[in-house]
């Protein structure tokens, strides 16, 4: 036996699918905490990042120069956080967990030396999160939004 749809049900079906279409739904491995869209997160995040990070990583997020090649202490100047480095690789939960803990095992080799402080002891979870926010929220071309949601989707069927 053929169904078949009114058109009132045809257009309720459209209506959906291009609803679906629009939605900025977070990608898998995203933590609603640092939301990019939550807009008085971002304004917390940004006079935090201001204080506490753009010393090394730039006011702009820019990083260091020459961020890729190691200084004559061995160590790694700070990367970017904007779109020309590699922060927008790791999902939410790695950015937290070296933020609040510095750049150490399971997210770095052990013995790995880094001037990546940790930040648990000088700010709360909530600013934390604040600033990762902030962060995400530079990230705006297609390519790195498509790109990340990839990633993410990936990580979550790990």
């Amino acid at each position: 036996m053929k169904r078949s749809t009114s058109p009132v049900g045809k257009l309720w079906l459209v209506s959906l699918a291009v609803l679906a279409s629009c939605s900025d739904a977070r990608a898998p491995g995203d933590d609603a905490r640092a939301d990019p869209r939550d807009a008085g997160k971002v304004a917390l995040g940004a006079g935090i990042y201001a204080q506490h990070c753009a010393a090394c990583h730039g006011a702009k997020l820019e990083g260091q120069p020459n961020w890729r090649v190691r200084l004559a202490n061995g160590r790694l100047p700070a990367p970017p956080h904007d779109e020309s480095g590699h922060t927008w690789h790791h999902p939410d939960r790695v950015l937290f967990a070296i933020t609040r803990n510095g750049l150490v095992p399971p997210h770095a080799p052990p013995g790995y030396e880094s001037d990546m402080p940790p930040f648990g002891g000088k700010l709360s979870d909530e600013e934390i999160w604040a600033v990762l926010a902030f962060i995400k929220s530079h990230w705006n071309s297609s390519e790195v939004r498509d790109l990340r949601a990839e990633m993410t989707r990936n990580a979550g069927r790990q």
